[in-house]
Order: structure tokens, then sequence, then C-alpha cells
């Protein structure tokens, strides 16, 4: 075998590693981004259930805001009066322990 061919089979070795190298990136390639496709998917779906809650939790609040408006005024005072008397009562706690 002469120098050029020994030259010459060496590039066709090389040059079929290379294409079975760029075949293998192209179906890793392919398997990303059928990943990344599901991922935004499940991520567009995610968003979707997340504006549902939030609308959920907006609609609960202003249906409680509701609720206090309708009469119920003066135990919902009460209620405040006990969460802001049990607030100070903590922070005498606090400043005590300082």
């Amino acid at each position: 075998m002469t120098a050029n061919e020994k030259t010459l089979a060496t590039f066709e070795t090389r040059l079929r590693q290379m294409l079975l190298r760029f075949q293998e990136l192209k179906k890793e390639n392919g398997e990303l981004f059928q990943m990344l496709e599901a991922n935004e998917k499940a991520m567009k779906q995610l968003q979707e259930q997340l504006a549902q809650k939030q609308s959920d939790y907006d609609s609960l609040k202003m249906a409680k805001m509701i609720e206090i408006t309708d009469g119920n005024l003066e135990g919902a005072k009460e209620r405040l009066s006990k969460l802001i008397r049990d607030v100070n009562k903590c922070i005498a706690i606090l400043s005590d322990d300082q």
C-alpha cells in the first residue's frame, strides 16, 4: 500500500466516523427538540392553571369582602379588633424579651 492509498484510507475512515457522529448528533438534536416542545406544553398548561387559580382566588377574595359588607360588619369589626389585640400582645412579648 502506497502512502497515497494509506492517506486515502485514513481519510475515508475519518469521513465515515464524521458521518456517523453527524447522524448521532442529528438524532440527539431531534430528541432535544421533542423534549423542549413537551416542556413548553407543560409550562403553558401550568401557566393556564396558575391564571385560573389566581382568578379563583380573586373571586373568593371579592366574595369575602362582599360577605363582610352584607350585614356582618359588626362581626368583622370584632374579629379585626381581636386580631389587633393579639398582634399587640405579641409585640409586647417580643419587646419584653429584648
